[in-house]
């Protein structure tokens, strides 16, 4: 009986205040109205800058190593075994992937996420009155970094569901993820960096933001992608001549704007003191010490780090020996195209019999060697998490010493603020030399690669050992038709095929280049019959063609769209 007095006196007071209570604006929220303002709308945007960073270490999209490097024969798994964040695994081994494999779903969601973040910023910015004086450099920035998210999703999935910012929240579920063809969608991603090209200015006051030449420059990425002309089965059927063309041109455009150029030394790509230098054409923008518990780290590559009492987990995302071996070169100082793999030096520890492009250290951290080029603070197997499955080997480019003004720990995991490179100008310049060898112009995209092929060279001197020996026996050379080469059509396309291998090595990209270039069924089932004898936990690895070029549709996804999603070709 008291129960019911006390829920009849409380039903009395509520109906008693109601007229006040529902007078009285609500404290500690925003309302959707109060964001409308100039002010606001600019604190929208930022938000959705900061998507760009929002993955995490089981899903991450800032770099896309647990796609792009981990399933292209770059780079094993890592961790404490198969089942450590097992998703991954199946990835790798593509066999074992599922349409309902977790990680996948997550990326999907987030990425979401992020365009939900850029169409909401963007409805606001095109309602603003023309006084806003930001008004079209807000509205190009935001369709940049939706372009950018949904790039992330094309290359991922295929086919996705498109929405901007003039579909309705309540029609979101009528969106079908075919409701555009293949070349549709790119179209739709295209239109956008062409908008942001068109409308943002050649220099931006604040860091990190988007400006005109790096649209251009995500231009020409998407258009060399759409290039590749894909059947319903994942096919390259065809070259369209006139986006090459167009790519060649925005790369000029790039490179003629005086903006951007190489960086001396390879190594300050990947170094935080030389963050947002000149070969920085679009970069993520991460922060700690910025008044919140962890700052905005970069939690994608937190699984990283060696296992070591400096850092402490979690030994992930490890360069495979076939990647060890390709950097390999012969005593030309050229790659060694075919015959690279027939040694496993990666098996042994020396590295001063072979010779090898300088990019291998700067890539890999090997047994013996400095690691982050510091003299005294030897790289040890006992740093690795499972060497009898994963072998020796750690990435170095997203790491950074544990001295390093950017480093964080936030245990169990560790990160920095040192800012990742969506793009960077040795993109540019190999964007430029794919499209002229796949025009016929072969010849003009012979300096363009010799210049990184330089560049590597002369990126040797942080390179030694602390009696100022090498690390590695280190021989380069150019291309010199005539001289070291026979400079033909299919001989440029395998030298500029193996220098964006050399050159972005584990940065997250090199699936899919096999995929755009129509070739990763052959490339890696010829990788996984070699690689399998090396590494057990591979035993089980095949890639099924016109399958395995994309991702599954997350069957959460086709779930909660009550079966309007469809699946992709062969899953």
């Amino acid at each position: 009986m008291k129960r019911y007095l006390l829920m009849g006196a409380f039903f009395c007071m509520m109906t008693a205040s109601c007229s006040k209570v529902l007078d009285e604006k609500p404290q500690g929220v925003v309302s959707s109205e109060d964001l409308n303002t100039p002010e606001n709308v600019d604190k929208m945007v930022i938000a959705a800058y900061s998507s760009l960073g929002n993955d995490y270490w089981a899903a991450p999209y800032s770099n896309m190593w647990a796609y792009g490097s981990i399933r292209s024969g770059d780079a094993y798994k890592g961790g404490d075994g198969p089942g450590d964040v097992g998703d991954f695994n199946a990835y790798e081994t593509f066999a074992l992937n599922r349409v309902d494999i977790g990680n996948a779903d997550v990326t999907w969601f987030r990425l979401y996420l992020a365009i939900g973040r850029a169409n909401d910023a963007l409805a606001r910015v095109n309602a603003m009155s023309d006084d806003f004086a930001q008004k079209t450099t807000r509205q190009a920035e935001l369709r940049f970094l939706r372009g950018h998210f949904y790039f992330l999703l094309k290359i991922l999935f295929k086919y996705v569901p498109y929405i901007d910012e003039t579909i309705p929240k309540t029609e979101y579920d009528k969106v079908s993820n075919v409701a555009l063809t293949d070349a549709a969608l790119w179209d739709k991603i295209a239109g956008d960096f062409r908008f942001a090209a068109d409308n943002l200015p050649a220099d931006q006051p604040q860091k990190g933001r988007a400006a005109k030449f790096a649209a251009k420059a995500y231009l020409a990425k998407v258009l060399l992608y759409q290039a590749y002309v894909q059947d319903e089965s994942n096919n390259v059927t065809n070259m369209d001549q006139a986006k090459l063309t167009e790519v060649n041109t925005l790369c000029d455009e790039v490179i003629t704007s005086g903006k951007y150029a190489l960086s001396a030394d390879y190594a300050n790509n990947f170094l935080s003191q030389f963050e947002n230098g000149l070969e920085s054409v679009f970069a993520i923008q991460y922060s700690i010490n910025d008044g919140t518990p962890n700052g905005r780290a970069d939690n994608g590559h937190s699984l990283n780090y060696p296992m070591n009492v400096e850092y402490g987990c979690c030994g992930f995302h490890t360069p495979s020996q076939n990647l060890v071996n390709a950097f390999k070169t012969a005593n030309t100082g050229l790659p060694m195209f075919n015959t690279f793999n027939d040694v496993n030096t990666a098996a042994g520890d020396n590295f001063q019999t072979n010779t090898f492009d300088p990019r291998l250290d700067h890539s890999v951290a090997i047994p013996g060697h400095p690691y982050k080029y510091k003299q005294g603070f030897l790289f040890q197997v006992s740093w690795t998490r499972a060497p009898q499955i994963y072998g020796r080997f750690m990435s170095l480019k997203e790491t950074v010493a544990p001295d390093d003004p950017s480093f964080k720990k936030f245990p169990p995991f560790m990160s920095s603020s040192k800012n990742w490179a969506i793009i960077r100008y040795a993109d540019v310049l190999l964007f430029k030399a794919e499209a002229l060898i796949e025009l016929g112009r072969h010849t003009e995209a012979l300096p363009l690669i010799n210049s990184l092929r330089t560049r590597a060279s002369n990126s040797v001197s942080l390179l030694k050992q602390a009696d100022g020996r090498s690390s590695s026996n280190y021989l380069i050379s150019t291309y010199q038709p005539g001289v070291n080469c026979t400079w033909t059509p299919e001989f440029a396309r395998e030298a500029m095929r193996y220098e964006r291998r050399m050159e972005f090595a584990m940065e997250g990209y090199r699936f899919f280049d096999l995929v755009r270039w129509g070739i990763a069924a052959e490339y890696l089932n010829a990788y996984f019959t070699v690689e399998k004898n090396r590494a057990s936990h591979l035993k089980d690895a095949f890639f099924k063609k016109n399958r395995d070029e994309y991702l599954p549709i997350p069957l959460n996804q086709i779930n909660f769209s009550k079966g309007l999603y469809q699946q992709n070709h062969g899953w």
